[in-house]
């Protein structure tokens, strides 16, 4: 039976930013993939989020991404569109990048540091005990981890074989998704319909000015809402061109499909993300509407947040008590994303009095505070995890300050990339006793001269120093003394 710290089952986005943390962190992590490689037919999700962007900076790897995509506004609610250029980020945007791409990347990245991945085969079943979990794969193997996460998608079997609750709403909308030919040149856009929302677009394109250009020919990307909801039959190519009849009157001729699917607004979320040794990411955990492209980001950042907890803990640094902060602090993010994604969905229906909500919601999102308070949402920029009272920066995304440092100016999101703790002291040199967490973190003396912005609170009190953690996210403030400062370290980072 071979053997490694963690296994993980699924080898999407989430997945792989998993065993990419774990990796960093040291960890013996393996990836089990159903699929022989990492080709993705079709596109999938459509980019990358703000905080997104911020969080693959943080690990080096985001010029990855933005050599690959094009930048454009793409946060939005219920169809009103934000710019968020003037938001305090050096990530002002969003990223068109389809997710065939954004999974190769990572799956590079994840290459590069040496993961080793379980092709072509699936977790059939597992029983976990006091030290471990024995892990049965389709082939017949039998792998042995002290922990199995379940990133294996909505239908997870982790989820499912760990006896997870998976309470939630069931769906009110039904589409129809695919990638096809056509002879004719389709019409492109939107239209709104008595069944619902439907769209035609390129597989290729280009953004110009912040519209999208989509070139001639090519792949066609259709989505049509359905006029009933309830059909569990695998959707064909007649149920698309009868679609598009009763939509645009003609099917444009469509032919060869390259992959044809169907997706609710179902809403459901894992009652627990962990069942001692199981644990849950990405939409095992959490499954909505796609409206607002917030799944993968949400997904990626669940990883982030738990991979250094589980490198903590299995390196035993940390005490398992760590672990029940991730679904703390991760659950009532993906609860609030159910939230906005059910209103979304409430708010696009093709009704005259839905219509004319969905016209006041629009004036009202116009408006400066309102769209800054909505977009910071969206872009996952404001992100506040309650870790108690304190300066407005306690428990948020750290900004990425050029730092005047003793060795020149450096970048925040620089000191994270080997995803390592820092404590910048940002006062008067002090004489703190650090010297029990010194091997397990960095400790930067620095200066910054600048405002501290925050998106949608803006200024906020310059700290004499932070502790920040190693998914970003501040754990302490300092106001010149050491106050609470090793209580923090304990809490986070483990005893001295």
């Amino acid at each position: 039976m071979t053997e490694h710290a963690v296994v993980i089952a699924g080898g999407g986005p989430t997945g792989l930013m998993l065993a990419g943390e774990l990796a960093l962190a040291g960890v013996d992590v393996a990836i089990v993939e159903r699929r022989s490689s990492q080709d993705l037919p079709g596109t999938r999700a459509g980019g990358l989020h703000s905080r997104t962007i911020e969080v693959f900076d943080q690990r080096g790897i985001a010029d990855r991404f933005l050599s690959e995509g094009q930048v454009v506004q793409v946060a939005g609610f219920a169809g009103t569109q934000f710019d968020i250029s003037d938001f305090p980020t050096r990530h002002p945007y969003g990223l068109g990048l389809w997710q065939k791409h954004i999974e190769r990347i990572l799956a590079g990245w994840v290459g590069e540091l040496e993961v080793p991945m379980y092709r072509e085969r699936e977790v059939t079943g597992f029983a976990q005990d006091d030290t471990g979990v024995d892990v049965q794969l389709s082939d017949g193997e039998s792998l042995r981890a002290q922990y199995l996460v379940g990133c294996d998608g909505g239908r997870s079997l982790i989820r499912k074989a760990a006896g997870i609750e998976f309470p939630g709403w069931e769906p009110t909308t039904s589409s129809l998704l695919a990638e096809v030919e056509m002879t004719e040149e389709p019409e492109t856009g939107i239209r709104r319909t008595p069944s619902g929302m439907h769209a035609i677009g390129k597989v290729e394109y280009e953004i110009k000015g912040g519209e999208v250009i989509y070139k001639k020919g090519g792949t066609v990307g259709v989505m049509l809402t359905e006029s009933q909801v309830g059909n569990t039959d695998e959707p064909t190519l007649r149920d698309l061109s009868e679609g598009l009849i009763a939509v645009y009157g003609t099917d444009y001729g469509i032919h060869s499909p390259t992959w044809i699917t169907r997706f609710t607004d179902m809403t459901r979320q894992a009652a627990a993300y962990r069942d001692r040794r199981i644990l849950l990411a990405g939409d095992a955990a959490h499954v909505h509407s796609p409206v607002g492209g917030q799944g993968l980001q949400i997904g990626v950042q669940d990883a982030v947040n738990l991979g250094w907890k589980l490198a903590q803990v299995i390196n035993r640094t940390s005490p398992e008590s760590l672990l029940d902060t991730y679904h703390a602090e991760r659950h009532p993010v993906a609860a609030r994303v159910l939230g906005n994604t059910m209103a979304q969905v409430a708010l696009m229906r093709a009704d005259d009095r839905i219509e004319a909500l969905r016209d006041t919601v629009s004036e009202l999102l116009s408006m400066d505070e309102p769209r800054k308070r909505f977009a910071a949402m969206m872009s996952g920029l404001d992100i506040h995890y309650d870790l108690g009272e304190g300066h407005l920066l306690l428990g948020r995304r750290m900004p990425d300050l050029d730092l005047v440092t003793p060795g020149g100016t450096v970048r925040v999101f620089t000191l994270l990339h080997e995803a390592r703790p820092v404590l910048l002291n940002l006062g008067k040199p002090w004489g703190f006793d650090i010297s029990p967490w010194a091997h397990r973190m960095l400790a930067i003396d620095a200066k910054y001269a600048g405002d501290w912005d925050l998106p949608a609170l803006g200024q906020v009190a310059a700290p004499a120093a932070v502790l920040i953690r190693p998914d970003g996210y501040v754990a302490w403030v300092g106001d010149g003394t050491d106050t609470g400062l090793r209580d923090a370290l304990t809490t986070w980072f483990g005893s001295p």
